[in-house]
């Protein structure tokens, strides 16, 4: 009965205007616009990026006039969702402007030579090859998607006040990550140890390949069980939108971190030491799968932190 009253009561002071959220994914699209009009002969699919703007925009819009004909928690469930759902489709469009820069792995990849004395992406899974670890691992990383939208949909149904707040810090985060994407051409060891050769890397040699994944994309497959359950669908993501890119800092620890402050902030210690184990895999999973350098991992923490705490002061100061 709390669950249907959740979602179908008629608010009493709904909101007239677009929501926090929105007004952030709508600057993203004006600064992203601005920035294509700034390198347009050097996009290859400038056209699709537009229209993915312009498709974006009518459904925020078409969404906000639902809410207005029928302002309940239902349909205030459905512009956040949206927001979520289109996070998917923004990620991969960083490569289409990082890759016209020249790539700095050579450099991340020296500094992680430099810290650790080896490559943890290239050592980690050869040392802890066994099915169980692979497949712990593996779910650890996958289980990063649920979390995105579980910790959110926790706020809706048992912190309802403040659900907008925690999809405002989850989402702006993203965003935030990927204006640093956009600038710092990272694509992590699965793609840059076979552009730059594997016998090289061992031997602790780290060229720099330049303008390489302005016209290549090719990556090693994720090691680790692949037969495994976890490891498919791991897989499956990779297929549908993995790109030479967004390896630094890594967002999936980045964000992880950010679910995990949120989860605490429920004041429920039972759901907040639930995720944590899994936000634990996430971070050894990042380098194990080789999708990351260590160094992404470490600064994930770092930066996930930060954001959290600038996000919930920026929420404090211009909520409306």
């Amino acid at each position: 009965m709390k669950l249907f009253k959740r979602l179908f009561s008629i608010e009493k002071k709904p909101r007239k205007g677009l929501i926090l959220v929105e007004w952030v994914m709508l600057i993203y699209v004006l600064f992203t616009l601005l920035l294509l009009l700034l390198t347009f002969t050097k996009i290859q699919n400038p056209m699709s990026i537009i229209w993915l703007r312009v498709q974006a925009i009518m459904m925020v819009l078409g969404l906000w006039l639902v809410y207005r004909m029928i302002p309940c928690g239902l349909t205030m469930l459905l512009r956040i969702l949206a927001q979520f759902a289109l996070l998917g489709s923004w990620y991969p469009e960083t490569f289409e402007f990082n890759r016209i820069m020249p790539n700095l792995d050579h450099v991340f990849a020296s500094y992680e030579q430099q810290l650790f004395g080896c490559q943890p992406a290239l050592l980690f899974s050869q040392k802890w090859s066994s099915p169980v670890v692979s497949e712990l691992l593996t779910m650890g990383y996958v289980s990063y998607y649920p979390m995105m939208v579980l910790v959110p949909l926790f706020y809706f149904f048992y912190r309802s006040e403040q659900f907008v707040k925690s999809a405002f810090i989850t989402i702006t985060s993203f965003f935030l990550f990927y204006v640093i994407f956009i600038f710092l051409p990272v694509a992590g060891p699965q793609y840059y140890y076979p552009a730059a050769g594997i016998d090289q890397i061992a031997q602790g040699v780290f060229p720099n390949i330049g303008n390489y994944f302005e016209t290549h994309s090719e990556g090693l497959p994720a090691p680790g069980y692949t037969d495994g359950f976890f490891y498919k669908i791991l897989m499956w993501f990779h297929e549908a939108g993995e790109r030479p890119t967004a390896a630094f800092p890594s967002s999936h620890v980045g964000v992880t971190v950010i679910l995990l402050w949120l989860a605490w902030a429920t004041g429920n210690r039972r759901f907040f030491w639930l995720l944590v184990p899994f936000g634990m895999l996430m971070f050894f999973a990042t380098f194990y799968i080789q999708a990351h350098y260590a160094i992404d991992a470490i600064a994930g923490l770092v930066v996930g932190t930060l954001m959290y705490f600038l996000l919930l002061g920026v929420y404090k100061i211009r909520s409306f």
